[in-house]
């Protein structure tokens, strides 16, 4: 399923400075009965959204107005616990196209950029960086460069470059998963087929 190009995102964010966020409060697991990938930002952060009145929980960020954004800013180890892939697609389907923090379990990182979604892994410094910019004005924006992979807080000019795989960056920059990806060389496919003998 092919996705948005991602090259370079400029975006106010929405800050959530909370440490071990596991998938099944990005996305609970009584939620995972879909097969497609459409619906699931309705319950994205679901228990911390809302009460068991389903009500919006007032002090929760994504209930918070002054913040919005197409960036999420997680605090460390952002997306450990299981492998499910909905994690991911609610991220997406709520409307992030980047998630940033100090550190990212390695599965979720890898369900994100499979879909669409940037993970940025920044060190712990500039991460704290960006909470106190953000804290100090809820407008504040981040670019997210991907073909120079580097975040910049574009209030004080403040970089960070950034580790990716060369496959996957790619594949973002594209707008590909992994089977668009083998469409796309289809032909280099056949060729190498016909010219190999078995």
């Amino acid at each position: 399923m092919a996705y948005d190009k991602f090259k370079i995102l400029n975006s106010t964010v929405v800050p959530m400075p909370i440490e071990n966020v596991d998938t099944d409060q990005i996305i609970p697991a009584r939620f995972l009965k879909a097969t497609e990938r459409k619906g699931f930002g309705d319950n994205l952060f679901r228990d911390w959204r809302y009460d068991s009145n389903n009500l919006p929980i007032k002090d929760f960020v994504l209930n918070n107005k002054n913040y919005s954004g197409k960036i999420l800013v997680g605090g460390k180890n952002f997306g450990s616990g299981s492998s499910r892939e909905h994690a991911a697609w609610a991220i997406y389907d709520y409307g992030f196209r980047c998630v940033i923090s100090s550190f990212f379990a390695d599965i979720f990182r890898n369900n994100c950029m499979n879909i669409g979604v940037l993970p940025v892994q920044v060190k712990p410094e500039f991460l704290e960086n960006i909470f106190e910019e953000v804290n100090k004005d809820p407008q504040a924006e981040i670019l997210v460069n991907l073909p120079d992979q580097f975040v910049e807080i574009k209030s004080t000019g403040n970089r960070s470059k950034f580790e990716i795989n060369e496959y996957k960056k790619e594949n973002l920059l594209n707008g590909f998963d992994d089977i668009d990806y083998l469409i796309n060389i289809k032909s280099e496919i056949i060729n190498f087929s016909k010219s190999t003998p078995l």
